[in-house]
């Protein structure tokens, strides 16, 4: 059912909010306790709806339908969703599975606010954002109640409509937002927030019956969350909704150099951290093996990294023509050697899918010259917008002054990107808000210019950098969704992948209240942009945009650094507070060379099983052989 006082903002994927509603789905955290025992202790169901549903993937045959219910506790309000157990559950999927997505029982202390979604066609639904700035699964009211839903929060809470958007709701919002904005990318940390001390309550799964509208006999005991928010503020922005941007993009991190003779140690029980020897395979077939430069704090590095004297063995790898030959060849030595600095520029372009491995030098040119021309002819359609036009072009200004705020704080400790009225920060912007008019319909969300930042650094060509990121966009696009679909299910595979190849560590996941994984969730949105320093970041982004092993091997990297710190996690037994901050704080201190040996090492032993437990469609989805040249196929996600 559709409310027609409400405008559609379905398609305002340009929201700062996009990268994170929908992200941190499930999470339960805190310290205060209060335990119910029946419902003559005042536990009052006021509103329950069955066949509302979670989108776990893009498969309508992997949804979740379960009850919402919210319920009345003393003045406490709790909302709880429990997924359907026995023959009106999904039979393609575990009761594990269907476990990671319970919300059980969060009181609306803890919430921050209520987006509401009336897309043209397909189903209303709702996210809710916790004070935190996480968010729980995009909620879809098959059999309508959207209406309903808000109208009995706002009898038993502080409800009030946003200024700014019609369609967020606020919840007890008694301070000025803007003093409240969780939107900053600079911040070195980011654990969860709340708005003071709360309770929660824990309900039991639903019968079948949908008519069923008082709470079970059960006990309800549960946790709350309180935790502190620590770190510098940045400009306030105005809208809250659109401010939840995830302040763990922080620092970089500093690391040491890339070591290809060390061995990697892996399953060995009474290492400190938990990792027994596995050796990496060992390949001297290098195309990066320059001097080692020490990282300053300042982040400072040489715009031309260092490279060794001979070059010339990129050239075995083409034909008189300029084709490669042998591209899988050629994406195994990069995976185990990288790429020197000189030959990124011409490399990269076929690792990102901007030229076919196929293409002759001839072809190449032909295309640059091209696609140049077609990039000048996007790019004008947003220089040719009047002043006087863009008063009246909300999204137009919405996502330029987004852009702006963000390319001024974008890797800055760089000498190529440093200083005022710096040109290449110019570029950044103009390429952006090109990107944002040649995909429209999902614009611009911050973490872009992250994945940008590396591009232009090293094409040092505006279009050229432009059709590179749209390339690297097509697979990692899904990743900046608003429904968040593509960030959902990488967590999901990474939950999958560490009960596969470390089930204590799971274990200790799932009885802490950890299993939505949302600590990864800086890892899988920008590839681990902020925790290594930028030679580094490189170095590992053009050895994933192999696919020499797997196309999902960032994956493996999140679980190969879960297991390499899990002495610690488990050994100090770690809440989602505590395990979140230190997570935040391993930037700097990961040993990049350590962590690929050790992914790989998981990659082939999870081997077939491990492919399996990662949904189909998964980012990124793109074969890596298909170039511009060649028809691209549609992302799936």
């Amino acid at each position: 059912m559709q409310e027609a006082e409400l405008h559609d903002l379905s398609d305002d994927a340009d929201y700062a909010a996009s990268q994170l509603q929908g992200s941190a789905s499930f999470s339960r955290s805190g310290s205060s306790k209060r335990s119910f025992t029946s419902e003559s202790d005042g536990a009052e169901i006021v509103y329950a709806k069955d066949n509302v549903t979670i989108h776990p993937t893009q498969y309508a045959s992997e949804r979740i339908s379960g009850r919402l219910r919210l319920i009345k506790q003393g003045s406490s309000l709790f909302m709880t969703w429990i997924p359907y157990k026995g023959q009106r559950s999904n039979p393609r999927l575990s009761e594990k599975d269907k476990s990671l997505y319970t919300i059980r029982a969060v009181p609306f202390t803890d919430v921050r606010s209520i987006r509401r979604h009336t897309p043209t066609l397909g189903w209303q639904y709702v996210i809710v954002v916790l004070s935190s700035g996480l968010a729980f699964p995009p909620l879809y009211f098959y059999n309508g109640g959207v209406r309903e839903f808000l109208a009995t929060i706002k009898q038993h809470a502080f409800l009030v409509r946003s200024a700014d958007d019609a369609n967020v709701f606020l919840v007890n919002d008694f301070q000025d937002p803007l003093q409240r904005t969780l939107s900053s990318l600079e911040l070195p940390m980011a654990v969860s927030v709340a708005n003071g001390p709360s309770t929660s309550v824990s309900v039991s799964e639903p019968p079948s019956n949908e008519n069923q509208e008082k709470a079970d006999g059960g006990n309800f005991d549960g946790r709350g969350a309180t935790s502190q928010y620590n770190g510098r503020h940045r400009p306030k922005i105005h809208d809250p909704a659109r401010d939840l941007s995830i302040q763990v993009l922080e620092k970089f991190s500093l690391v040491t150099k890339f070591a290809r003779d060390t061995t990697s140690q892996l399953f060995r029980e009474n290492h400190g951290d938990g990792f027994g020897s596995n050796d990496r395979r060992h390949h001297n077939q290098s195309l990066l093996d320059y001097p080692h430069k020490a990282s300053s704090d300042e982040q400072k590095i040489p715009d031309e990294i260092p490279v060794p004297s001979d070059p010339l063995e990129w050239a075995a790898f083409l034909d008189s023509e300029g084709r490669i030959m042998d591209s899988k060849a050629l994406r195994k030595r990069i995976f185990y050697g990288g790429i020197e600095h000189s030959l990124r520029k011409e490399v990269w372009t076929f690792l990102l899918g901007y030229h076919a491995y196929d293409s002759t030098s001839a072809e190449r040119e032909y295309l640059v010259s091209i696609k140049k021309s077609e990039y000048e002819t996007v790019k004008q359609q947003w220089q040719s917008i009047s002043p006087e036009q863009a008063k009246r072009f909300t999204k137009f200004r919405e996502r330029k002054g987004l852009i702006e705020k963000d390319v001024v704080r974008t890797d800055r400790s760089l000498s190529f990107y440093d200083g005022d009225d710096n040109p290449n920060v110019y570029l950044l912007r103009d390429i952006l808000l090109t990107y944002s008019f040649y995909n429209f319909d999902l614009g611009y969300c911050q973490g872009m210019s992250d994945l940008l930042s590396p591009i232009l650094f090293v094409m040092k060509d505006e279009a050229v950098s432009f059709w590179c990121f749209v390339a690297l966009m097509e697979r990692l696009g899904p990743n900046f969704n608003r429904d968040q679909n593509g960030m959902h299910t990488q967590l999901f595979a990474i939950s999958k992948l560490v009960e596969l190849l470390d089930s204590p560590l799971h274990n200790y996941f799932k009885q802490n209240d950890c299993l939505n994984y949302f600590f990864c969730f800086r890892w899988v949105l920008i590839q681990f942009k902020r925790e290594f320093e930028y030679e580094k970041t490189m170095k590992l982004w053009e050895v994933l945009w192999t696919h020499y092993l797997s196309e999902h091997l960032h994956l493996y990297v999140c679980v190969a650094i879960l297991k390499r710190y899990r002495n610690k996690i488990m050994g100090e037994q770690m809440d989602f507070d505590t395990l979140l901050k230190f997570i935040n704080e391993l930037s700097g201190q990961i040993d990049l060379d350590a962590t690929l040996r050790d992914a790989e090492a998981l990659c082939i032993c999870a081997g077939e099983n491990g492919a399996a437990n990662i949904p189909p469609g998964t980012p990124p989805s793109l074969p890596i052989d298909s170039g511009l040249l060649c028809p691209q196929q549609d992302d799936v996600l």
